[in-house]
């Protein structure tokens, strides 16, 4: 699989690919976490805008999975309750990660890509998706804690460290 950075010609194909994510959640048991139509096209283009927003494409060059990733200071990890992060050293931080269902492993295809560009990564994860937090212990993650959003909603961080 190979990941590139979003265009703005990828915007239909992102919007679906969030849809199928939030009916998926839904039909495993998270259906509060991407409410009301989250994350909105206005979102979308300011991640790729902001160089923020990355697309997996298959063999065959279509767009199978989505993703934001950055390196940089998260605000919202700015205060964990309830743990602690593993250290205060610069990290990077994955968000809105998205499958098209098409195809198995996404998730960790695109977490493997991050870790190979930061070798510390910070993510969260609503309490109810329970899919991510499998995927995050198997690949190794450190349950840290939780953070609270912009909007007051609780997450479970995790964190990676390499090395």
């Amino acid at each position: 699989m190979k990941i590139r950075q979003s265009q703005y010609t990828d915007l239909p194909q992102l919007l679906q690919i969030y849809e199928t994510a939030r009916r998926f959640m839904q039909q495993t048991g998270n259906a509060g976490q991407w409410v009301d139509g989250y994350p909105k096209e206005e979102l979308l283009i300011d991640d790729i805008n902001k160089g923020n927003s990355y697309v997996c494409l298959n063999e065959n060059n279509e767009i199978t999975g989505t993703f934001y990733y950055i390196v940089g200071e998260e605000p919202t990890y700015l205060n964990i309750y309830e743990g602690a992060w593993l250290n205060d050293d610069p990290y990077g931080v994955i968000h809105r990660i998205a499958s098209s269902g098409k195809q198995k492993g996404i998730a960790e295809t695109c977490i493997n890509w991050c870790l190979e560009k930061c070798e510390n990564l910070r993510i969260d994860t609503h309490r109810d998706n329970k899919v991510m937090q499998s995927i995050l212990q198997k690949l190794g993650f450190t349950y840290c804690g939780i953070i609270y959003l912009e909007n007051g909603a609780e997450r479970l961080a995790y964190q990676k460290l390499i090395g």
